[in-house]
């Protein structure tokens, strides 16, 4: 695409944005709701449009909503800017901090190339291999997309170790579907963790506002047989939509145990990293018993990692996309909470719920979660979705009838699995996306294949499973 017009298309789409702010704001207010909700809408609709076109980056886009709605005198500054203390965004960023560790002391490529030497002999195998890596150190990563920087360098040795090449079409298969397990794996593994994406504490305080609780230990429990169940089968799924065409690898499991062996013993900072993980894991899936602040133990976390030296302030510093992540968030994360608290969510449920009038509460259960899947081809961020469309989806069951814990949990799977829709579904698919083995084609249809699978699994086997144990 030449200069000139692709910078008419990136003018077009600055225009639709502002044209879409202008529409909402000055369009009559809709009966019941007021002038600074309506407000307020038109400014985070336009906030959330232009991370879905592409017109804006999200931090961006946050930043200017943020200022827009001060300035505007919608809300006051302290409502707005409130959100930077609120401890699930402060969770999510220290978080993000402390899973640097993991890759910086070279413990997460350990924890893949010991995998590999027990899964590795066959193509199926490594898949497998790949599944179980990333679900062990799930829970200590709440970033998909640092998740994928561990993964995607072992699936592209493995895959190139095995002579497939993304430029030579006979052997690009087997490549192509250890990249579309890497980027399926992350999707469900995020749904078994609380602490795997940072989506999910975002989706456990609002739906904390509808007297849902969700601790680190309940959501495990409640995920547990739907997220292992899609993760026995998905391998084997992907292997027929997408068959690699070499199904041995016997080289793997001797290539794996000779990295280690380069790699040598643990290291003073992985076995640090490795304690302080177990611990914060096993604190966090405790803190319901003991009351304990899951964004004080990832803090601890943190302390003890630059106490030890295993992180330093240098680390930190160079963690640019940390500080983007947590502006954002916080500013996006006060905007939807403050259209909630003015009714707009209610308002909008309200009429969802009119048009799921009639009804039985199974059947708007299923309507709306496939409602919300399938939007999530309007979004390249799964955290922008929760935060404009959570609230109100499952404030509209709840009205249908739907219980809350099953609506609730429901939807919070569904903010993880939707992942893998599109390429574009989450920042952690760039990665795969960029190897060159998978063509557009093939990623959007085993996507929605994919995707449609695992809606399918927490549906038949998990409904049930949440309506027992929830």
């Amino acid at each position: 695409m030449n200069a000139p017009a692709s910078g008419f298309r990136e003018t077009a789409k600055t225009l639709a944005v502002f044209a879409l702010a202008i529409g909402i704001w000055f369009s009559p207010i809709p009966e019941g709701l007021t002038r600074e909700a309506w407000h307020l809408f038109a400014i985070f609709a336009a906030a959330i449009f232009a991370v879905i076109v592409n017109a804006l980056p999200l931090l961006t886009s946050a930043l200017l909503a943020g200022a827009v709605a001060v300035l505007s005198e919608t809300l006051d500054p302290a409502k707005v800017f409130g959100g930077f203390a609120n401890p699930s965004v402060l969770l999510v960023v220290v978080a993000f901090l402390v899973a640097q560790a993991v890759v910086k002391c070279g413990l997460g490529r350990r924890i893949s190339l010991r995998v590999v030497t027990v899964f590795g002999k066959s193509t199926l195998g490594l898949a497998y291999s790949i599944f179980i890596t990333d679900a062990l150190i799930a829970p200590g990563f709440p970033s998909n997309t640092a998740r994928g920087g561990v993964l995607y360098p072992i699936i592209l040795a493995l895959a190139q170790s095995s002579g497939s090449l993304p430029e030579e079409e006979s052997k690009r298969r087997l490549g192509g579907y250890l990249m579309f397990c890497g980027m399926a794996s992350i999707s469900v593994s995020s749904a078994l963790w609380l602490t795997a994406t940072s989506a999910n504490p975002i989706g456990v305080s609002l739906a904390a506002e509808k007297g849902l609780q969700v601790s680190f230990g309940s959501w495990l429990l409640v995920a547990s047989v739907p997220a292992l169940v899609a993760i026995g089968l998905l391998p084997l799924l992907l292997y027929r939509l997408f068959p690699p065409g070499v199904t041995d690898t016997p080289d793997a499991p001797q290539a794996a145990r000779a990295a280690l062996r380069a790699m040598g013993a643990l290291s003073r900072d992985e076995w640090i990293t490795a304690v302080v993980f177990a611990v914060m894991v096993c604190a966090w899936i405790l803190a319901g018993t003991f009351n304990l602040s899951l964004t004080a133990v990832a803090i601890a976390g943190l302390g003890t990692l630059l106490a030890t030296r295993v992180l330093t302030l240098d680390d930190i510093y160079l963690q640019g996309g940390t500080l983007a992540t947590f502006l954002w968030l916080a500013v996006l994360f006060a905007l939807s909470g403050q259209l909630n608290e003015m009714g707009f969510m209610s308002y909008v449920g309200e009429r969802l719920a009119m048009m799921l009038g009639g009804l039985d509460w199974p059947v708007a259960y299923v309507v709306l979660l496939l409602l919300y899947v399938l939007m999530h081809y309007m979004f390249v961020s799964q955290s922008a979705q929760v935060l404009a469309l959570f609230g109100v989806f499952l404030d509209v069951g709840v009205q249908a009838g739907v219980p809350v814990p099953l609506m609730g949990f429901a939807l919070l799977f569904a903010s993880s699995y939707f992942s893998t829709l599109t390429p574009q579904g989450g920042s952690q698919n760039v990665i795969f996306v960029a190897s060159g083995y998978l063509t557009q084609g093939e990623l959007y249809r085993l996507g929605l294949l994919t995707t449609a699978f695992c809606a399918l699994v927490f549906l038949v086997i998990g409904t049930p499973w949440v309506l027992w144990v929830g």
